[in-house]
């Protein structure tokens, strides 16, 4: 996965996510990776049915959560790094 940028669909294109967002970790992977998994659409291979968690009446709801994925990641890193070495785990 191209880690600076992030296509939607056939158009836009999100792009300048910074390095640091896959720091903030929600177990083995990002929470960008997490919301990228949870918002693919699948289709199960033997009932054919169509699995869209996107919401076809707000377009713009992927970038939306999107950016505000990234901006709360950045800013936790950010925290994290800042507390005392007592806190590091």
């Amino acid at each position: 996965m191209d880690r600076r940028s992030l296509r939607v669909n056939d158009s836009p294109i999100l792009s300048g996510i910074p390095p640091e967002v896959f720091n903030y970790r929600l177990g083995n992977r990002s929470a960008l990776e997490w919301v990228i998994d949870q918002y693919r659409v699948s289709e199960d291979a033997r009932s054919g049915i169509c699995s869209d968690p996107n919401q076809a009446d707000d377009p713009d709801y992927i970038v939306r959560l999107v950016g505000q994925v990234v901006r709360v990641s950045v800013a936790t890193v950010k925290l994290v790094a800042g507390l005392p070495a007592a806190f590091a785990a």
